[in-house]
């Protein structure tokens, strides 16, 4: 059985930096955190950089390749936010350890034409190739439009396997189409009732400040993006604090809303190296469907979440290289979300402490998102100090999921 010591680097252990501590690996696990180096490990010289837990990423989509590619730049959990990875369904990737790990809501609650379906263009149907054969128990469509239906469909999702429920509010007014069909607030209040009586986690996809009321006082637990549509008002900020919801703020995707491209990261040559062409091209476009929007209100936003105790989550809607899905890239974009977080107001620590901890907290997530003994080994070695300078998180040096070093 083979043992891993790291060595000489400074440890940001998913709430702090705790200093320079070996870190042992053994059996895809952390068994000690400091001492000395076991006799017959194999050392890894951690001198100069910092060691962190494997990045989360609390909201994707995912595609061919996507897995990989988010563990090439760290990311070591991608939590899918509609998709077809629910429990039946990946085993095979639960078990490969050249690919990130994945938990899914399978597909989100919302009524027939509603959102996400204003996305596609006619004719385009997301989905695996044809002839493509799934893994486990085909997906649960979860169309509805009355309580009934949304108290229907919740057991089916459960039994499919999802690992929590996610609801679409959502009236296209953001992404160019107002008067898309939504849920109503008795169907919502419904259909988060029955999620909870089956003790599901529940999020909502809200991109205003009216849906995020709607989600909150249905009892929603999280928020899977932030408003954009105006800036916060201290009674909407009270009314998340007190309700304890999580935010994913996705800034990354508000941004590409509003038509602002992930052009500068993929001018990055940390970036670059790791796209392909696809993706390269996909990060240098942006969705900009919401010009009138105010990135600095969002930030604004952020901030004032995080001043009041609100916990945020690190996540970016990154989902496939197709042109109009673009400004975002697996892996590249959780580090410009972190960066976005920082420029928001938090410091580098609570930006790191946003994509490890916090994530595997409010996702029941128990044996990862830290560097404590007897967790995971998902963890990613960077050069320099991202607890000081936020970008040093793309200086990767090594990264290791289950104990498994990943090859560039």
């Amino acid at each position: 059985m083979s043992i891993t010591a790291i060595t000489g680097a400074q440890v940001f252990d998913g709430e702090k930096a705790i200093g320079v501590r070996t870190v042992i690996v053994e059996d895809g696990r952390i068994t000690q955190v400091g001492g000395e180096v076991p006799g017959g490990a194999e050392v890894v010289d951690g001198s100069g950089a910092t060691l962190l837990p494997g990045l989360i990423d609390a909201h994707v989509h995912t595609g061919p390749g996507t897995l990989a590619m988010a563990l090439r730049f760290g990311v070591t959990t991608e939590l899918e936010m509609q998709g077809t990875n629910t429990r039946g369904n990946r085993a095979h990737l639960s078990a490969d350890d050249t690919v990130a790990d994945i938990r899914s809501s399978g597909f989100g609650l919302t009524p027939p034409g509603g959102h996400p379906s204003e996305l596609f263009p006619e004719g385009f149907r997301p989905g695996p190739p044809p002839g493509a054969k799934p893994a486990g128990p085909p997906p649960v469509t979860a169309h509805v439009t009355t309580p009934e239906e949304a108290v229907a469909v919740i057991p089916r999702l459960v039994e499919n396997g999802a690992d929590y429920i996610k609801f679409m509010v959502d009236d296209g007014s953001v992404e160019g189409h107002p008067g898309l069909p939504m849920l109503d607030q008795a169907t919502l209040d419904a259909g988060v009732a029955e999620a909870k009586r089956h003790g599901m986690l529940t999020l909502a996809h809200t991109l205003t400040v009216d849906a995020t009321r709607m989600a909150v006082e249905a009892g929603i637990d999280g928020l899977a993006h932030l408003f954009m549509d105006r800036p916060h008002t201290g009674e909407i900020v009270s009314l998340i604090k007190a309700a304890d919801v999580f935010v994913v703020p996705c800034v990354v995707l508000n941004a590409s809303m509003m038509g602002i491209t992930g052009e500068e990261l993929a001018d990055d040559p940390r970036v670059a190296r790791r796209l392909d062409a696809d993706w390269e091209k996909t990060l240098r476009g942006s969705f900009g469907h919401y010009p009138q929007g105010q990135i600095n209100d969002v930030l604004a936003t952020v901030k004032a979440l995080h001043d009041a105790g609100v916990d945020l989550l690190a996540g970016t809607d990154v989902s496939l290289p197709l042109p109009f899905l673009s400004g975002l890239a697996h892996g590249a974009s959780l580090h410009h979300e972190l960066q976005y977080l920082v420029r928001a107001g938090l410091t580098p620590a609570q930006a790191l402490r946003a994509a490890t901890a916090t994530t595997a907290r409010r996702f029941a997530l128990d044996d990862r998102g830290r560097i404590a003994e007897g967790l995971r080994a998902d963890l990613l070695l960077v050069d320099g100090d991202p607890t000081t300078t936020i970008s040093d998180t793309l200086n990767t040096r090594a990264i290791w999921r289950r104990g498994t070093r990943v090859t560039a």
